[in-house]
């Protein structure tokens, strides 16, 4: 009673009062703040299980991380600078790109004015060894077709489904129709990987997940890895939070705290 833990939960944290398994439950390193905290735990491990234990990063190696100012982006550049002489490609909107140099992405590419996997072969002709996929449809496609000789496509989110505020039918569709699909026999001819990963169907592998934060928050200690955030909302400002992710206005980890900063009233005064 009265530990400050982090909390992994599939569902149901925008909410004053929460009950989670005590085996979702983690301590808090020392020095951390609550919002530190809150940005630590999903994008973090989803990161570090995709680039180590499915990607298997070593040094001397390159890698492509989509949406690299979000979180999961944010958390897989500082993971990759663990490593020694990692090449790291970002897609990012253009206005992004001077923070992602900062962070250690190499080159930052404008996916938006620019193709991307042409970017990558004009600097790496031969591709990459990793892409991070969370995109979909035909993007899974165009990662593929990126990855060198054992390289390893993971793929863990279909943000090509969210085109704005509302269900976009056209997009569902045309994702549907250009969803990646290969055989086991294609897989064989072409030397390369495939893995899936979903953080939120990882409920059972307490003692997995265990080992994985505690090599985070080892990373944390060391000053290795620190979690970005982008902005805090309180609760009643949650359609404003949405609409910052939306907009792909952020960088690093848009937070929601249930109350107003103590601050507020004062500038209102004034």
């Amino acid at each position: 009673v009265g530990d400050k833990v982090m909390v992994l939960a599939r569902s149901g944290l925008w909410q004053e009062v929460v009950n989670v398994p005590v085996s979702q439950t983690f301590p808090m390193p020392e020095g951390m703040s609550f919002e530190e905290a809150a940005a630590l735990l999903v994008n973090y491990i989803t990161a570090y299980m995709i680039l180590f234990d499915f990607g298997n990063l070593r040094p001397n190696q390159s890698v492509l991380i989509h949406m690299a100012a979000g979180g999961v982006g944010t958390a897989a550049i500082q993971l990759c600078k663990t490593v020694e002489n990692v090449t790291i490609f970002g897609t990012a909107s253009a206005s992004k790109h001077d923070s992602l140099k900062e962070s250690g992405v190499a080159h930052p590419i404008d996916y938006r004015t620019m193709d991307y996997a042409e970017e990558v072969r004009k600097i790496s002709p031969k591709g990459v060894d990793i892409v991070l996929d969370p995109l979909g449809g035909s993007d899974t496609s165009k990662a593929f077709n990126l990855l060198k000789p054992m390289g390893k496509l993971i793929t863990y989110g279909v943000a090509n489904l969210l085109t704005g505020q509302k269900k976009n039918l056209m997009a569902m569709a045309k994702t549907w129709w250009n969803q990646f699909s290969i055989t086991a026999l294609q897989l064989l001819h072409q030397n390369k990987a495939v893995c899936g990963y979903h953080l939120g169907y990882m409920d059972e592998e307490v003692e997995l997940l265990r080992s994985v934060v505690a090599k985070l928050v080892n990373l944390y200690s060391q000053g290795k890895i620190k979690p970005k955030i982008d902005s805090v909302w309180p609760f009643d400002q949650v359609a404003e939070a949405m609409k910052q992710m939306q907009e792909k206005k952020n960088v690093g980890k848009v937070i929601l705290v249930p109350e107003a900063r103590k601050e507020e009233p004062k500038k209102a005064e004034n």
